[in-house]
């Protein structure tokens, strides 16, 4: 329970992590008699194209956020100073080559197994897609671990936002896309700027401030330009409204 990422433990984290979100996919399959891949995208097709195109956009956003923070409150990351030893190689590794499992297993988890799961307990559309975006977001927020009143809402605003970016595109590229940017990039930041040692994830009580609010205007964002590029969808694809009735 260290908040100390040790290379082997971050790599069992997000191991763990991925692998239980293909088991809440399979268990909402087998549960509620749903072909698992109208819980990845639907009515489309997953596009692995779309996938890119949402990745490089959250990445040029999350750099910018991270570039604003670093500017206005270079201290409040926890970020000590720059150092590169075999530690940090090796989270730096781990980071590229698994943290992308990790987001994706989030993503698999709270945004097409729980919000749809929770949602299908109403039948009314809107009231449905509130039920499902609330039970997620707390979800979300509540296993994070934070007792900090800033953590605990900026994880609540990630995973909202994640939310209406899968509703709203119908599908689960672009939540995916902005969570994996999101991580990469930051453990990267903070893995280089931590002197060479392992850093530490603190989510205690006074861990956040109000810096997390330009991270959270970045995720606000991204739900917005997600919600405006799916406009120019084909006709067959446009979608007027969320319908999370369809999901059941």
């Amino acid at each position: 329970m260290s908040a100390t990422l040790t290379p082997l433990k971050f790599l069992a984290v997000n191991l763990s992590i991925g692998t239980a979100g293909v088991l809440a996919i399979l268990l909402l399959v087998w549960t509620a008699k749903v072909p698992w891949r109208s819980l990845i995208s639907a009515p489309r097709a997953f596009d692995a194209r779309r996938l890119t195109y949402y990745l490089i956009a959250a990445a040029l956003l999350v750099g910018a956020g991270i570039g604003v923070v670093a500017l206005v409150a270079p201290g409040e990351p926890g970020w000590t100073a720059f150092g590169v030893t075999g530690t940090t190689v090796g989270m730096l590794v781990i980071v590229v080559l698994n943290t992308p499992v990790q987001a994706f297993g989030e993503e698999l988890m709270f945004r097409s197994a729980v919000l749809p799961a929770a949602a299908s307990w109403v039948r009314a559309v809107r009231p449905a897609l509130v039920v499902g975006l609330v039970v997620s977001g707390l979800g979300f927020a509540v296993i994070h671990g934070s007792a900090d009143p800033w953590l605990f809402g900026y994880y609540t605003v990630i995973a909202i936002s994640t939310g209406l970016m899968a509703t709203i595109s119908r599908g689960i590229e672009a939540p995916v896309a902005f969570h994996v940017a999101n991580n990469v990039l930051f453990t990267t930041v903070n893995t280089v700027m931590a002197d060479g040692e392992a850093f530490a994830i603190d989510r205690s009580t006074d861990s956040g401030d109000a810096s997390l609010l330009i991270l959270g205007a970045v995720n606000v964002v991204m739900w917005c330009w997600s919600g405006c590029t799916s406009r120019e969808l084909r006709p067959d694809e446009r979608v007027d409204r969320p319908d999370c009735s369809k999901r059941q």
